[in-house]
């Protein structure tokens, strides 16, 4: 049977640590020079109607060094710009390819095409979930800080995507989160009802971001504008100021903080330049390990396993 991964509330606490396990064992095989391609005749196929860099190169690359190949679609290049039926698109690519890709901006689309599909669908980012994003940053929380329980992970900004995707997991593993959203920009209450059906949620909310990031063994932040929010830019900056996620707002945190962005970073507005480049900061760490993640999640969905 297939299994798609749309939101992190399509997967259960052995699953988690499943592909936690398997990613940091593939990243660990891979420094070694050792060569995994369960993958070899395998296609994956990418359709995105968002930019993307590290979440393109990374998911194209771990297809690659599996011994697969991938076909990168933008959705303008394809019949959905000629309003072909999202079900009618996911039927014909499940006749060609193995795993299906997508970066779009409304979360019903890639439900749909799983709902159509009989290949499995990864949502690669929607405006509702990033749920790929948080996989990968969950194994760098394991890798520094040796596991996930017990931690408390602070959130400053956004009530965006990212966090949504926080909240997901913190339904299924019990993560402790203690989010700090300004007036207007928190995350909706359907979000939160849709993840309290699942498990139960250990996350605060506040509009004070010193709150949020009091004892944190982890602080995480995105940009305040996300894809499709750009013309509110200005505006936001107004509503965000206080925010950024500097040294005096960490000096409330753990001294061994670990700081957390999934990039790209607008620096000196959400993250100053210290903080970025600090001994604190893991965002490259973040960034190479999607690849690793998205080799796991590949692997899983793709065979079965």
């Amino acid at each position: 049977m297939k299994k798609d991964l749309l939101s992190l509330l399509d997967l259960e606490k052995e699953d988690f640590d499943s592909l936690f396990a398997r990613a940091i064992q593939l990243k660990k095989r891979y420094a070694k020079g050792i060569v995994d391609r369960p993958l070899v005749g395998r296609t994956m196929g990418l359709i995105f109607d968002k930019k993307s860099t590290r979440t393109r190169v990374s998911f194209e690359t771990a297809m690659v060094q599996l011994g697969g190949h991938s076909i990168y679609m933008s959705a303008k290049d394809t019949q959905i710009s000629r309003n072909e039926p999202a079900k009618d698109t996911a039927r014909v690519l499940s006749r060609y390819i193995d795993c299906l890709v997508m970066r779009t901006f409304d979360h019903t689309r890639v439900e749909e095409f799983a709902k159509a599909s009989t290949i499995p669908v990864i949502n690669a980012l929607t405006d509702s979930y990033h749920p790929c994003q948080i996989l990968s940053d969950i194994m760098t929380v394991i890798e520094c800080k040796g596991g996930y329980e017990g931690l408390k992970i602070a959130w400053v900004g956004d009530g965006n995507n990212v966090l949504n995707s926080w909240i997901n997991a913190a339904a299924v593993l019990g993560l402790d989160i203690s989010a700090a959203c300004p007036e207007g920009y928190q995350v909706k209450p359907e979000i939160i009802e849709k993840a309290s059906r699942k498990g139960k949620l250990n996350v605060t909310f506040t509009k004070d971001p010193r709150t949020a990031v009091e004892n944190a063994d982890v602080v995480y932040t995105d940009v305040w504008a996300s894809m499709g929010d750009e013309a509110e830019l200005s505006k936001r900056i107004k509503a965000f100021q206080g925010y950024q996620v500097n040294k005096e707002l960490l000096e409330g945190a753990k001294p061994d903080v670990m700081v957390m962005h999934c990039l790209p970073a607008h620096r000196g507005e959400e993250i100053s330049e210290e903080v970025l480049e600090g001994d604190s900061s893991v965002v490259w760490d973040q960034a190479e390990n999607k690849r690793h993640m998205h080799k796991a999640i590949l692997e899983r969905l793709i065979l079965g396993n």
